[in-house]
Order: structure tokens, then C-alpha cells, then sequence
């Protein structure tokens, strides 16, 4: 799952991306207003998490085109702000909810946690295709009801091809969804090969009856055998 932070303060903006990425979170970062949209023009996200006060404007204005363009993402507002007037302002606006700073980071956790199941209907999510099923908030993953262990980058690749199953993906979405802003820190992208060979590697061991396949030109399509 993909989370973006929104916030210009460079110490606590660093203290939320490492912890989220301990909960397999993949994360992305703006520091202030311009980059903030246009990462949210750019790319697709589970959830939000924004600060109102940034640097060019305000993260009021940018809930405010989130759910004008209405764009299907959960947000969590944070600010040190803490009146009455700016939790109705920003709840009036869409977000789903609001935390006041300073909070704990387990809080945080568990604020977003609680966003993406209430917004995906289902308080124990899973995704499946054939005979094999994914839990991704516990990080589990089964093959006919067994389980089967995956690091954390085979997870969430797996993770990306199962919700795009019925599509198309092309190399460049993967790994940004995949590996987010810290591809910057690449070379090149010729890593995603051995990683996807991994995964395939692993489900064929366990028996899946999925694949993944490459389409000349295109990308990589999950397909049932």
C-alpha cells in the first residue's frame, strides 16, 4: 500500500516515513504545496497524510482539490493547530480524520490503519486470484490455504500485480509503486527482473495456479493458468 506525507518540517516528516515503512508501507514525501500536487496528479494513493500548514499554501486548498477532483484516497489531516474550528474545517472538507501535533507515531499508525479498512468496507481485507489469497495489513500470504514467505519487496510486488490483476502494468508504475521515492537512489531499473523472477520462482514451488507474464512492449500481466 502506498501512503504520501505531506509535511515541510524536515525531522518529523523523517521520523513518519520510517516508521510507516516498518509496517511494509510503501511511502513518498513532499515538503511543500507545488510538489504536494503534483505527486497527487501524478500518482495513485492508499492514503494521505497532510499537514495544513505548507510552505506556497495550504493543505486546506489541497483537500479541497483532492475531493473536488474527487480523487478516491483517505486523508489524515495533522497540524499543530488544534482548535475546534480547523478539525470541522478540514472534516467538512473530506478528510477522514484528524490528529493534533504533538502525537505518537504508534497513534499515527494507527489512525491510518483504521482509514483504509473503514474505506475498504472490510475490517480484515484480503485480496485473492486463483488459489492463492493476500492479507495485506498482516503482511500474510497463503497458496491453498498454506503459507508462503515472501520479503518484503516480493510482498508488495505481488501486492501491486493482484489489485491491477485484470490490467496491464508497465515497468515504470511498478516500481514506482513498488519502491516509491527512493528509486531516485537507482541506477538503472534492471533489479525489477531478478525480483520478479523471484516471485514467479515462488509460486510455482507452492503450487499457485498464477503467473506472471510479460507483454511485449507493454508490461507484466497476472494471469490465472
Amino acid at each position: 500500500m502506498k501512503i504520501l506525507v505531506i509535511e515541510d518540517e524536515s525531522e518529523l516528516r523523517q521520523l513518519i516515513c520510517n516508521t510507516l515503512k516498518k509496517d511494509n508501507y510503501v511511502i513518498e514525501y513532499a515538503a511543500d504545496f507545488k510538489s504536494a500536487l503534483s505527486k497527487i496528479n501524478d500518482y495513485d494513493y492508499e492514503c494521505i497524510v497532510l499537514d495544513i500548514m505548507l510552505p506556497g499554501g495550504s493543505g486546506l486548498d489541497i483537500l479541497s482539490y483532492i475531493r473536488g477532483q474527487k480523487i478516491d484516497v483517505g486523508i489524515l489531516i495533522i497540524s499543530a493547530k488544534d482548535s475546534v474550528e480547523d478539525k470541522v474545517i478540514g472534516l467538512d472538507l473530506g478528510a477522514d480524520d484528524y490528529l493534533a501535533k504533538p502525537f505518537h507515531l504508534s497513534e499515527l499508525t494507527a489512525r491510518i490503519k483504521s482509514i483504509i479498512r473503514r474505506r475498504d468496507g472490510n475490517t480484515i481485507m484480503s485480496i485473492s486470484l486463483g488459489n492463492v489469497e493476500m492479507w495485506p495489513d498482516s503482511h500474510h500470504f497463503k497458496v491453498d490455504g498454506k503459507d508462503v514467505d515472501l520479503n518484503k519487496k516480493e510482498f508488495a510486488l505481488l501486492y501491486y500485480f493482484l489489485i491491477n490483476k485484470n490490467r496491464v502494468v508497465n515497468k515504470l508504475s511498478l516500481i514506482e509503486s513498488v519502491w516509491g521515492d527512493n528509486i531516485d537512489q537507482a541506477d538503472n531499473y534492471d533489479f525489477i527482473y531478478s525480483q520478479i523472477k523471484n516471485v514467479k520462482r515462488k509460486l510455482k514451488l507452492a503450487g499457485a495456479t498464477i503467473d506472471i507474464k510479460a507483454v511485449y512492449g507493454f508490461g507484466y500481466k497476472t494471469i490465472e493458468l
